[in-house]
C-alpha cells in the first residue's frame, strides 16, 4: 500500500513538473529572443539558444525609451491602485457580510451583477464622466474608482473571507463597549490579512499590466506608463524584437518579486476564501 502510494506520489509530481515547465516555454522563449541577434530572430529551425549572447540589448532596451520613468510612472499608479482597494474593499466587504440591514442581499446581488458587464460597455460613459470632470491627462482616473470600492471582484473576494469568521469575537468586543469600527479594525480587520494581500497582489498585477486605461486618459509622453512604452519598440516599418523582449523581461520582474513576497499568505488567501479552482 505505502510502495503504491509513494508511486502515485512520484507520478503526480512528475506530472506536475512538466505542466510546469510547459508554462515555463514562453517566459524561456523570451529570455532566449531577448538574447539574440537580429540574424537569429527568424531562422528556422528556431534558435533556442543564442550564439553569441547580446546582453546588450538589456542596455540598448532602457535607452531606447525612458524606461524608468515610465517604471516610476506605473508604479505610481500601481501603489495608489493598491492602497485605494485595501482601504475602501474591505470595509465595504464587512459592511455586506457581517452587518445586518434591510437590502443589504439585494446591494450585494447588484455589487455581483455589476462584475457581468463588460469594460467596453462602461469604457466611454466613464471617459466622459472623468472628462467633464477636468480629470482627463492625469493619473486620477486610474485608481480613483478603488477608493471608492469601485473593484466587485475583489468586494466579492473579501467577502468571504469575512463569512468564514466567527462572530463570538465581533459580540465579545461589542460586550466590552467597542464600537463598531473599533470591532472592524481591532478585532476583524487583522483576521482576514491573507484576503488584504491576496487582493493588493491582483490590484496591483492588473494595475501593472495595464494599457487600455493609460492609452485613454494619458496624453502626455512624460506620464505614460511602461505598458505603453513598450510600444515604442513597434514602428511603422520596423520592429525591435530582441529590444522588446528585453524591456518585457524586465517590466515582469517586479510582479515576480511582489508575488513571491507574499506568496506564503496569497496561497492561504486563495484556500480560505471559498473559491474553488
Amino acid at each position: 500500500m505505502k510502495k503504491t502510494r509513494r508511486i502515485g506520489h512520484i507520478v503526480v509530481h512528475i506530472v506536475l513538473i512538466l505542466i510546469g515547465l510547459f508554462f515555463l516555454l514562453p517566459f524561456f522563449w523570451m529570455l532566449s529572443t531577448a538574447l539574440k541577434s537580429d540574424q537569429q530572430l527568424f531562422v528556422n529551425p528556431p534558435v533556442w539558444i543564442p550564439d553569441p549572447i547580446q546582453w546588450d540589448n538589456f542596455k540598448r532596451a532602457v535607452t531606447a525609451i525612458p524606461f524608468f520613468k515610465y517604471m516610476g510612472n506605473t508604479c505610481k499608479v500601481a501603489v495608489m491602485d493598491v492602497l485605494g482597494t485595501v482601504l475602501a474593499c474591505p470595509l465595504v466587504a464587512y459592511g455586506l457580510s457581517r452587518l445586518e440591514w434591510k437590502g443589504r442581499d439585494l446591494l450585494f446581488f447588484l455589487t455581483i451583477s455589476v462584475m457581468m458587464i463588460p469594460h467596453e460597455v462602461t469604457m466611454i460613459p466613464q471617459f466622459i464622466l472623468y472628462s467633464k470632470m477636468g480629470l482627463v491627462g492625469t493619473y486620477v482616473p486610474l485608481y480613483l474608482a478603488s477608493f471608492f470600492g469601485g473593484r466587485p471582484f475583489m468586494i466579492f473576494l473579501l467577502r468571504q473571507f469575512f463569512m468564514n469568521l466567527p462572530k463570538d469575537l465581533e459580540d465579545a468586543a461589542r460586550i466590552d463597549g467597542a464600537s463598531e469600527f473599533c470591532v472592524y479594525a481591532k478585532v476583524v480587520l487583522p483576521l482576514v490579512v491573507p484576503g488584504i494581500l491576496t487582493v493588493g497582489l491582483f490590484r496591483f498585477m492588473n494595475s501593472w499590466n495595464d494599457f487600455l486605461g493609460p492609452l485613454l486618459y494619458l496624453s502626455d509622453e512624460v506620464q505614460y506608463t511602461i505598458t505603453i512604452g513598450l510600444q515604442m519598440f513597434t514602428t511603422q516599418y520596423k520592429t525591435e524584437w530582441s529590444l522588446l523582449m528585453a524591456a518585457s523581461l524586465l517590466v515582469t520582474i517586479p510582479v515576480v518579486v511582489v508575488y513571491f513576497v507574499v506568496q506564503k499568505r496569497f496561497v492561504e488567501g486563495i484556500t480560505f476564501s471559498g473559491i474553488k479552482g
